[in-house]
């Protein structure tokens, strides 16, 4: 498995190999072993997947505070995407800081965001599934949204934010300046 580092500190991109034939591929997406011996130790207890039926769906930004924070391992298992990743672990130095890739069935790139990140999508094409594991349970009491399109993170989705299809909880998310974080940074080193 291939495994880079984005400019967030904790947020990577993981290409698993593929085995191709005449009938197709075989992909290992997710190994505890190989991925503890990259220094990513983080546990997943539940999968989860979506189906978005029209390109420009916007499905974020989302994160789960502690005590029930969540990371994530996202891919695409149809269709294509662009997954962000926010940093809004307080007194990190790259806080309110955001990093898109693109993710689709095709290429079976990975995105590894840790707890500590808002995290949202767009999909780039109609039909998306998006599959993704989660390092603790959903608790709705820890569930919290900003707004995807809010001037302070500046995120370039690649459409105008008013044609996005959004669920009511993410068009009345808060905004980010009156966002206070559940999240601490902790320096490494």
């Amino acid at each position: 498995m291939q495994i880079e580092q984005t400019d967030l500190e904790g947020v990577m991109i993981l290409t698993p190999r593929r085995f191709g034939d005449a009938r197709g591929w075989f992909s290992e997406v997710w190994n505890a072993r190989v991925l503890a011996e990259a220094g990513i130790a983080t546990q997943f207890v539940q999968d989860n997947h979506s189906y978005s039926r029209d390109a420009g769906t916007v499905r974020g930004l989302h994160y789960q505070s502690p005590p029930h924070a969540q990371a994530k391992l996202v891919r695409c298992g149809r269709g294509r995407i662009l997954d962000v990743a926010v940093d809004i672990r307080s007194g990190s130095p790259t806080y309110g800081k955001w990093v898109g890739v693109d993710l689709s069935a095709e290429d079976g790139r990975q995105l590894l965001i840790p707890a500590g990140f808002l995290h949202g999508f767009i999909t780039r094409e109609p039909d998306c599934e998006v599959l993704y594991k989660c390092s603790d349970f959903y608790a709705p009491e820890c569930d919290g949204a900003v707004r995807f399109d809010d001037p302070g993170i500046g995120i370039d989705w690649g459409i105008d934010p008013a044609t996005a299809i959004l669920s009511d909880k993410d068009r009345a998310a808060q905004s980010f300046g009156s966002f206070q974080s559940p999240f601490t940074h902790e320096a490494r080193g």
